[in-house]
């Protein structure tokens, strides 16, 4: 990638590929269909994999609902007297490993949440992720209320591709905005990002296809992969506003806010990460788990951030 290119940088955690040379896997193919490897090499930088959960299929790695196992001692997650349903556990050691996706190697992940109270609520009360190592003592814990216990079904995992928004195809919304914008319209950033797309991936329709093919998604709930775009911009403002307030940058002007803010999601992607989260359904609510690349590599899953939507039709 060209070192002229500020801001799409060639450090990211962008490509994020197992011990069974999925990389390889990926380039081979790519090659064959008369790709320049270089041009493999940019691409994959922004290419993730992460881990879709189904209910039924192949062997269980965790499931959706039901009771948890926590260990002896330890009371069901609640935000004060309101004990918060079990979203889905995970058997990690069960689970595809993902180089430069720290999940721990063993242990279960169990994610909580109340998505209605979530949603009406920027605390993060009612979302929890407990970790629970392997060698732990634990139990079937029991259940304060039956309105915290749903339906049991167990989870298969499967690998999906996942590339960045403004990489993908078919979402609308951010395409369309592009689309209708004339080149003097554009914000400096996004003329860069255009002239990147144009000069550095021209065979990104291919690539993106190529990737969908081998690791197609669809899953109900994904582990890992990019972190949820609104949350993302939501901290972006948070940041640089932050810094501008307390003069570690200058002020800037609000014709350059929307350049500048797109800058910091990007610097942000290669921060943050999704740890999991769930598919978008109209008239539903669904929530976002995202954390730290340093806080997952010591499993401080604590310090995730927990979001929940409701997505109106």
């Amino acid at each position: 990638m060209p070192t002229n290119t500020p801001g799409i940088r060639p450090d990211w955690k962008g490509l994020i590929f197992s011990g069974m040379d999925h990389q390889g896997e990926f380039r081979r193919a790519a090659l064959e269909l008369g790709i320049p490897g270089d041009e493999i090499s940019r691409f994959s930088r922004h290419l993730r994999l992460s881990i879709g959960l189904s209910a039924g299929g192949g062997s269980p790695v965790g499931q959706f609902g039901g009771l948890p196992r926590l260990p002896v001692g330890m009371k069901w997650p609640s935000a004060g007297d309101a004990p918060l349903p079990l979203l889905f556990s995970v058997d990690c050691g069960a689970l595809p490993r993902i180089d430069g996706f720290d999940l721990p190697v063993d242990g279960t992940l169990l994610f909580f949440v109340n998505r209605e109270m979530d949603h009406e609520d920027s605390s993060g009360r009612y979302a929890r992720v407990v970790y629970v190592p392997d060698g732990t003592e634990t139990a079937v814990a029991e259940a304060p209320s039956s309105k915290c216990v749903r339906e049991q079904l167990d989870v298969s995992a499967e690998l999906r591709a996942e590339l960045p928004l403004w990489l993908q195809e078919g979402d609308e919304d951010w395409h369309e905005f592009w689309e209708d914008l004339d080149w003097e319209d554009m914000s400096p950033f996004q003329q860069q990002l255009a002239r990147y797309m144009e000069r550095d991936l021209p065979h990104l329709d291919e690539l993106r296809a190529l990737a969908h093919d081998l690791w197609p998604s669809g899953a109900g709930v994904v582990i890992g992969g990019y972190a949820d775009d609104e949350v993302i911009n939501t901290i972006a403002e948070q940041t640089l506003a932050g810094r501008e307030k307390a003069g570690k940058i200058p002020a800037v002007p609000i014709a350059q806010w929307y350049s500048h803010l797109e800058k910091e999601k990007h610097r942000l992607t290669s921060e943050w990460i999704s740890l999991a989260r769930e598919a978008r359904v109209y008239e539903e609510y669904y929530t976002s788990f995202m954390i730290r690349h340093d806080d997952l590599a010591a499993a401080r899953v604590d310090k995730a951030l927990a979001v929940t939507h409701f997505e109106a039709p």
